[in-house]
Parts: C-alpha cells; sequence; structure tokens
C-alpha cells in the first residue's frame, strides 16, 4: 500500500535538496542483509509451508486461512522461528535456483552500471544566498551535499555539509528522508532510516560552525520545516501504529519531551503534514486520508498561536493552500472532479472565489505562486502541462511548449519567490532527462543538463508510440511503448503498470530499461483506470467497487497488444510493485496464459485480511481507497471476489518471482510470503515461483545505487531466463 499525504501546494519547495535526493529515496537495505539459508547445502525442492488451521467469520461469510502463522502476531518485531526459517528456506530456494544465472545477472548489473555517469551532479539551484547541490563521487553508493554563496566564484571551495556515504559507512540499510536548511542559510536539519521501518531519526548541524547540535528527534516521518525565525522545527511524530497523527514544535536546544503540539487529529484514518507558504510566512498545516482534506494556519514567527481553520472537512472534498501577499490560493474538487483553483481572504479564508474554474478537458493537479507570476499544472489529454499566468489576468495562458508528442515533464524545484526563469525537468521513452530553465518573459527554454550515458546511446534507434486499446467495457486505455525500430514484430513485450492512489505512470525515460529493450523487448506502459492519467475520473473508475476495471484494463491492454501484433501468447512478461503487486496477482488469477514472466514487487496481494485488520499501519487510511470490509458486507464480498490471495485457484500460473522487505511496513512481509505459499498449494505447472526477502529492508528494496541496480539485474535476468533468452538456452 501507498498512502499519499494531503498537503498544500506550497510544499513542493520546501524541502530545498530535494531533487538532488529523489533519486536514492526509495533505495533500501545492503548487501550484508541476512538472506542466510536454513542449511548450508543447496536446496533440491522448494520449500513448502506448513498448513495450520484458521479460520474467521464476517457478516455470516466463513474464510480459512491456513497460513495466517506466518504473520507474526509481535509484528514490527518479527522473531518467531517458524516464520524466520521458512522465509529463510524462500531465500535460500532463490539462491539455488538464480545460481545458474549468476553470470547474466553480472553481465546486465555491468552494462546497467555502464550507463550512469559515476561521478554526476544535479545541477545547482539558488535558495537565499546559496547554490545548493549534490554529487556522487565515481564508485560510490549516495550522495554528496554542497553548497557555495551566491556570487563567489567557480573555483571558490564549495561547502560540503552532508556526505551520505559517511552517514551509511557500516549499515546494512541507510535512507536520507527530510533535508531542510533553514531560512537564514545556517541549519540543517535531516532525517535518516537506518532499518527500512520508515521510522526517521532527525539530526541538527551548524553549517557555520560545522558542529552537530545535541538536539535528535526520533520516530518521526514527514518533512521538517524551519519557523520562528529559525530558532524551531515542526515535523510528524509516528504513533505506534506507524500513523502521523500530529504536528509538532521542537526548539532548538529543548528536549524532545518538551516538544510542544501544535495540532493533534483524532481520526486515524487521516494524516498531518506541515510546510510554509510560498512567502514563508505561514506555516500551513493540513490533514487528510485520501479523499478527504482540512487545513489550518498560523503565523510562521508565533507558531504556538491560535490555528485558522480554513474550511472544515466535507467527505470527499480535497483541497490545499498556499497564501501570497496576504491573499489565499485554494485547489480543490469540490464542484468540479478534475480541481479548480479559488482564492480567499485570509478573514474569510472558507468563502472561496474561483479563479479557474473546473474542466471535462483539463486535469489540474496543482499549481505554484510566485512574485509576478504563478504557475499552474496538469494533464490534458493525458499530456503534461505547465502554464504560466499572470494574478491580473489568470485565464490567458501562456504554456510551454515540448518538443515530443509524448512524454514527462513539470516544474522541478524553485524554492525562490522572486523568480524570472523556473527550473524544469522533461524526459521521454527516449529522451533522456534533461533539465531546463524557461524564461518566463523571452518564453524561451535553456538546456542546463541531459543525462549522460557513458556507454553510449543513440535515440535514433529506438521508437516510441502512444497508442489506445479497448477494454472490454469499450474505454480506450492509453499505452505508451518504446522498442527499437529494428524490433522484429511479435517479439516479446514487457508491461508495467500501477493503477491506484491516482498516481500516473509517467513515460519517462529509463536506461536499466534498455537492457530489455536492446534484447528484442517492447516495453509498454499500460495507463490503466486507478491512476488519473486522464484526469479524476479515471482515478475514481479504479477504486472501491470500481476496482477490478483496473485489473481488466491490464489484462485486456495484453491482450490488444497481442492482437495488434506487438507480440504474441506466452510472450508478454509483467511486473508492478506495492498496489501495482496486487495488480500482478488479480492479472495471473484471471488470464496466466497470456504471460510468459511475472515479477511481483512488495505486493499488496491479501487486502481482504489487511483491509480487516485495523491495527496495522496503514490500514485506517486505506478504507477510502479499497471499502471497509469490517464495516461494510458489500465491501467484504467485493475485495473477497478480487484479492489475490483469496481467489488462488487450482490452475496452471506463470513463472514468478515475488519480493518482500521484513520491515516494510506499507506492505508487511507476510502478504507475499502467505501468497507463495498458497501459490505452491495450489499451482497445477512446474514453472518457477520464487521468493526473495530482503531480511535488512523495506517497502523499496535494497539502499545504494549499486545495490538496488543489482536487484534490478536479478529482475531481468530471471525475465530472460523464463522466456528463453539466456545465451546458453539461445546456442541450445
Amino acid at each position: 500500500m501507498n498512502t499519499p499525504l494531503i498537503v498544500s501546494a506550497s510544499l513542493a519547495a520546501l524541502i530545498a535538496l530535494g531533487s538532488a535526493t529523489a533519486a536514492n529515496a526509495t533505495d533500501n537495505a545492503s548487501n550484508e542483509e541476512d538472506n542466510s539459508p536454513v542449511t548450508q547445502e543447496a536446496p533440491t525442492s522448494p520449500p513448502t509451508a506448513e498448513k495450520r488451521p484458521h479460520t474467521y467469520t464476517h457478516h455470516g461469510i466463513t474464510i480459512s486461512d491456513p497460513y495466517d502463522w506466518l504473520y507474526d502476531k509481535s509484528y514490527p518485531i518479527v522473531d518467531d522461528e517458524d516464520v524466520l526459517d521458512y522465509v529463510k528456506a524462500e531465500n535460500a530456494w532463490f539462491e539455488a535456483q538464480m545460481a545458474p544465472q549468476a553470470e547474466l545477472t553480472e553481465t546486465l548489473f555491468q552494462e546497467m552500471r555502464a550507463r550512469i555517469k559515476e561521478d554526476d551532479s544535479s545541477v545547482p539551484q539558488r535558495m537565499g544566498d546559496y547554490m545548493y547541490w549534490s554529487e556522487f563521487e565515481e564508485g560510490s553508493q549516495y550522495r554528496k551535499h554542497y553548497r557555495r554563496a551566491v556570487g563567489a566564484e567557480d573555483n571558490v571551495e564549495p561547502e560540503l555539509i552532508l556526505d551520505q556515504n559517511t552517514l551509511a559507512d557500516g549499515l546494512e540499510y541507510f535512507r536520507l528522508g527530510a533535508l531542510s536548511i533553514s531560512k537564514n542559510g545556517r541549519f540543517m536539519a535531516y532525517a535518516t532510516d537506518t532499518n527500512g521501518s520508515e521510522r526517521y531519526t532527525a539530526r541538527i548541524k551548524d553549517l557555520q560552525t560545522g558542529e552537530l547540535l545535541a538536539d535528535e528527534l526520533t520516530n518521526l516521518r514527514g518533512g521538517l520545516t524551519w519557523v520562528a525565525n529559525d530558532t524551531a522545527i515542526v515535523y510528524g511524530p509516528s504513533t505506534e501504529e506507524w500513523r502521523t497523527l500530529e504536528a509538532k514544535l521542537h526548539v532548538i536546544g529543548s528536549a524532545q519531551a518538551d516538544d510542544v503540539s501544535l495540532y493533534k487529529e483524532d481520526d486515524e484514518s487521516f494524516s498531518v503534514g506541515a510546510g510554509l507558504s510560498v512567502q514563508d510566512d505561514y506555516l500551513i498545516i493540513a490533514t487528510g486520508d485520501n479523499e478527504t482534506s482540512e487545513v489550518r494556519f498560523v503565523s510562521a514567527d508565533n507558531p504556538t498561536g491560535e490555528l485558522t481553520l480554513v474550511k472544515a472537512r466535507q467527505k470527499g472534498v480535497e483541497y490545499s493552500v498556499d497564501i501570497r501577499e496576504g491573499e489565499m490560493f485554494v485547489w480543490t474538487n469540490d464542484d468540479h472532479l478534475n480541481f479548480r483553483l479559488a482564492k480567499a481572504s485570509l478573514e474569510t479564508p472558507g468563502d472561496w472565489a474561483t479563479v479557474l474554474a473546473g474542466s471535462d478537458e483539463f486535469y489540474l493537479t496543482g499549481f505554484e505562486l510566485f512574485k509576478d507570476f504563478f504557475v499552474t499544472e496538469g494533464r490534458l489529454n493525458g499530456l503534461d502541462q505547465v502554464q504560466i499566468r499572470q494574478y491580473d489576468a489568470p485565464t490567458a495562458i501562456s504554456s510551454i511548449e515540448f518538443p515530443e508528442a509524448s512524454y514527462d515533464a513539470g516544474l522541478s524545484n524553485n524554492p525562490e519567490y522572486d523568480q524570472t526563469k523556473l527550473r524544469l525537468s522533461y524526459e521521454s521513452m527516449i529522451t533522456p532527462d534533461t533539465v531546463f530553465d524557461y524564461d518566463v518573459a523571452s518564453r524561451s527554454l535553456e538546456t542546463l543538463k541531459q543525462q549522460e550515458i557513458p556507454s553510449g546511446y543513440d535515440a535514433s534507434l529506438y521508437v516510441t508510440e502512444r497508442l489506445e486499446i479497448q477494454a472490454r467495457d469499450g474505454t480506450m486505455v492509453p499505452v505508451s511503448v518504446v522498442m527499437r525500430k529494428d524490433r522484429p514484430a511479435g517479439g516479446p513485450l514487457h508491461l508495467y503498470a500501477y493503477g491506484a492512489y491516482g498516481y500516473a505512470v509517467p513515460p519517462g525515460f529509463s536506461t536499466t530499461r534498455l537492457s530489455l529493450v536492446d534484447r528484442g523487448f517492447a516495453y509498454a506502459i499500460a495507463h490503466i483506470r486507478g491512476g488519473d492519467d486522464l484526469g479524476r475520473r479515471w482515478y475514481l473508475q479504479g477504486k472501491m467497487n470500481e476496482r477490478t476495471n483496473t485489473f481488466n484494463d491490464f489484462v485486456d491492454v495484453g491482450r490488444g497488444l497481442i492482437e495488434k501484433g506487438y507480440t504474441a501468447e506466452g510472450k508478454v512478461t509483467a511486473s508492478g510493485g506495492s498496489a501495482g503487486g496486487e495488480l500482478m496477482g488479480a492479472i495471473i488469477n484471471e488470464d496466466p496464459a497470456q504471460y510468459g514472466a511475472i515479477v511481483s514487487h512488495v505486493p499488496f496481494v491479501d487486502v481482504l485480511n489487511t483491509m480487516l485488520n485495523d491495527k496495522l499501519p496503514l490500514t485506517p487510511g486505506e478504507w477510502q481507497e479499497w471499502g471497509n470490509p469490517i464495516e461494510s458486507k458489500q465491501a467484504f464480498a467485493y475485495i473477497l471476489s478480487y484479492s489475490p490471495y483469496d481467489q488462488v485457484s487450482a490452475q496452471d500460473y506463470p513463472p514468478m518471482l515475488v519480493t518482500a522487505g521484513l520491515n516494510d511496513p506499507r506492505v508487511t512481509y507476510w502478504e507475499p510470503a502467505k501468497w507463495v505459499a498458497k501459490l505452491r498449494e495450489f499451482k497445477t505447472d512446474d514453472n518457477v515461483l520464487l521468493m526473495k526477502t530482503n531480511m535488512g529492508a523495506g517497502h523499496g528494496g535494497k539502499s545504494g545505487r549499486w545495490n538496488s541496480l543489482y536487484e534490478t539485474a536479478e529482475e531481468f535476468a530471471f525475465i530472460l531466463w523464463q522466456m528463453g533468452m539466456t545465451e546458453e538456452q539461445e546456442a541450445e
């Protein structure tokens, strides 16, 4: 599962170095974790999980779940020896089966690594009196973060403000979370996770003296926001159930036990976040779930003052706010699914007057305010739009034109209020990641940097297409495809999707993907319902009681690509993670013959049991996405009808690789473990079924750019092996 946090639109600019850490932000764990098998000898057969009688009854329906014991009831501590023995036995089987593919995995890893510029750096961006950027050194796993005073000569030695490699030294797992520089540039607050549980510890560094202050904030989630003239930080502590229900204020030099609660949420299905308005003069505290939000604000100089409520929560109404020159701007879906932009006075913040009306054609996804203009972002016919608008004539649009018919583009890091140029990011399925500056006055794009591929890349060898495939209910589903121009028709095709939470998978560039494409694969992204690729309605048509549209879309896209001659039955491989892993579980129950191999990462497959367990970290906040089977018999029956774990049956299944993280708080390890155990019991084929559990990691797999890359190489080696495309298989 992946719960989005409802926060204000201005939060995009709050973490000044966010873009520098984004590429590394979802990696977890190292090669030193304990994946050791139960015995030293390689197993000769897959493990078989014991069946232990267990039933439960809701709404008069009794369910048998003999693998419930794999859920260690002491979680998040996992110390049940039977559970650990089974997980380790699956790891041993994975290692034994993948051992013959070690050379292929290493080959893939080395070619993927050769496409990455090892000594790479981000484009410097101004924030206050300094230019900030980050760098990878050759061979390093993590970034170093630097700054240099504005106007200083390039030969002036930059200031190293944070070295992730030093912080990660000796650790099995390391992840940098929030990184926030105080407005005066003196202090840096940063948060780290060292076990994959996503419970962070924050520290504060005095950049003037280089001293690490004694302050230590433990067990927190979310951002770090400087307030009270850079003397205090607002943060979100985690509850025991891994929920963020509070915004707290920490004054530098004080004990965490003395921190003041600024806002506390009573509804455990909501999450709380905080950030500053665009001119840093107001602290904005937002709370919400997947469909409802509520916002309050207070002077950033007096954060313990009385909070002003913008508008009371109304189920199904989302909104976020920013404040400029004493006027509030509001992004909301209160009268149109695709959102409108409104504004209000600070004296009557709930009285919203429309600035830009909602549109059936244009899906407004957000806005950013600047001194002399504002920017709206959204999608038109599924394609990203970045629009410059004037405050005195907001309906007049100056849209930034991009050079390709299908692409991924948007605002990047723009922390300064008074900016004449906008930092943009751009890529397509054949164009590497590109950083632009857009001059607002001249309406011209300047290329600052394009991703380098040291081993070489010739875009002219590839072609990308955007087509539509008709789903069974007549809906036309967009599909983005990339392949080599010399690829024979009907070859293998890899199909990817996510399909949940309104997340639109962008048609972006990938260096790792080339390892499949250069071996004759077409690579396709199915923009299925459940994402918001074609607007808010597209998302709503894939959630709650329409969830199965997501699965049907994916199956039908694959079938449509077969019918159009892009590939053939049995030559489609597919992958997805988290809610996309749930998708993998559903499609193999429905149409297993279509697929030659499936990779399901940290799959959310035990949907019914998880939605029935309100003690799990994310469950209460997820009921708005999936339904509440505790209260609703209809929701219980509907989830049961598609939950991949519950719908495993006696049939042939395609070859599968399943991954898990023992410390994963989003999709708990026992979901994939139970699913694989049940698949082993029921499947009627001899196809390979493997499960790899990272014993010291969480939701995103291993940490560090090379460790993470090696796992991708393992995934692709598995796919090529199952498709008969290894060198040994082709020689035969």
